[in-house]
């Protein structure tokens, strides 16, 4: 095969034809596994929603899915003792949600037991920032720190210490322990409400609770000192 003459013709060709095959190989690829990423996520999910019940959903029934926004995902999945989903034999609910934290959208599932305390949470995806954001997976579940633990707390108006709260910030990560709270909020008062608007409510609220009015700080003077690694409390 003759080689083909070093022009700038022939380079531009050669450039797009390698793209062309390697945009088609990437296409290939995320055709084969884009059917086995959805099942992982479908069956992800569904753990998260006996995981998060009461006694990790142990011989309930799940209710068909209540859908109360499609854009949000928010949605309810009402556990009951038997089929007859009847007001007695209630069990709880987990709740699908999802929220805009430091690093991007984040989706989690949260349960409620009949008197509407939480009984768990799983976050289900994030783009949080690996040892500072991405700690909401376990900072807000652990019992020997009742300070942060939201578990078997009554959820609605949750709100960070540093807002007048109670509830004890991820260290460096206020701004994604707002959002982990407003998503709690919200999915409670949507779920307790069924309507979807009251969990852009409860959002609102939660974001304009007013903090301590701070003191400007004096201008002070440059000098050679390394920049620190910047932290979410940086962006506040």
């Amino acid at each position: 095969m003759a080689k083909l003459e070093s022009t700038f013709k022939n380079m531009v060709i050669s450039l797009v034809s390698i793209a062309v095959v390697a945009a088609a190989a990437l296409a290939g690829v995320y055709t084969l596994t884009k059917d086995k990423i959805d099942e992982q996520k479908a069956e992800k999910e569904q753990s998260a929603i006996l995981a998060v019940l009461p006694n990790q959903g142990a011989g309930a029934v799940i209710a068909p899915a209540d859908t109360l926004d499609a854009k949000k995902e928010l949605i309810v999945y009402r556990a009951y003792t038997d089929s007859t989903f009847s007001p007695e034999s209630f069990i709880g609910a987990a709740v699908k949600t999802s929220e805009n934290g430091f690093g991007g959208k984040f989706k989690m599932m949260i349960g409620f037991d009949k008197n509407n305390l939480i009984v768990d949470y799983k976050i289900l995806e994030h783009q949080e920032t690996p040892g500072l954001g991405d700690k909401m997976g376990k900072w807000f579940k652990d019992p020997s720190q009742p300070k942060r633990c939201v578990i078997g707390r009554q959820a609605g108006a949750l709100v960070v210490s540093k807002d007048q709260g109670d509830v004890d910030a991820i260290t460096a990560a206020t701004i994604s322990s707002k959002a982990f709270l407003s998503a709690v909020n919200g999915a409670y008062n949507a779920y307790a409400t069924g309507d979807a608007d009251a969990a852009t409510s409860a959002s609102q609220q939660t974001e304009q609770q007013a903090a301590p009015a701070v003191e400007p700080e004096e201008p002070k003077e440059e000098n050679n000192v390394e920049p620190v690694k910047e932290t979410e409390e940086d962006h506040e």
